[in-house]
């Protein structure tokens, strides 16, 4: 084969043998819940005031114990945050035992828990907002030991309730 023949048979061919060995990314596939759990976090404001939706929606996290981390209005984003104990009876239990066979194990201590809310105009009239809510679990010794989406249907209508009326609120200047 002539080099510049060879060159091209490598440029070519090595590419194609390096992407076959790559497999697929980890953790970016969605589960089959994932539209399930969209439907759950989302609902659908009659309103054409997205930012009186952002500010009742600020106002119900706030009065939930929850900080206002960042808010960009013109994007429809909003980031909070609140930190609560975590600990469990069960697991306090647990460690007392252990700790008589003088043996330490971690148990849950406290959960950073953060929500986040984004609004989209609707294909018809009014605004979607989608809420989410994650927990941080750390134990007592400084470790994060979970990473979840909080999917309590009663926590989501609830929020989703309070948002309603305070918009209602909102939009009769109460």
């Amino acid at each position: 084969m002539q080099p510049a023949k060879e060159k091209l048979v490598y440029f070519l061919i090595i590419p194609l043998l390096i992407s076959s060995c790559a497999g697929k990314f980890k953790g970016l596939e969605l589960n089959e819940s994932y539209l399930q759990d969209r439907q759950l976090q989302t609902r659908k404001f009659d309103t054409n005031d997205e930012k009186a939706l952002l500010i009742a929606s600020a106002s119900v996290l706030q009065d939930m114990g929850f900080k206002i981390d960042e808010s960009e209005t013109k994007l429809g984003v909003i980031s909070a945050s609140k930190d609560r104990d975590a600990t469990n009876p069960a697991q306090v239990a647990v460690k007392i035992i252990y700790l008589a066979l003088l043996v330490n194990i971690p148990i849950d201590a406290t959960q950073h828990i953060k929500a986040s809310l984004v609004t989209q105009k609707s294909s018809n009239e009014g605004y979607l907002l989608r809420a989410t809510f994650q927990r941080i679990i750390t134990n007592d010794q400084g470790v994060q030991v979970r990473f979840e989406t909080v999917k309590d249907e009663e926590l989501y209508k609830g929020f989703f309730d309070k948002v309603s009326k305070s918009v209602f609120l909102e939009a009769q200047n109460i």
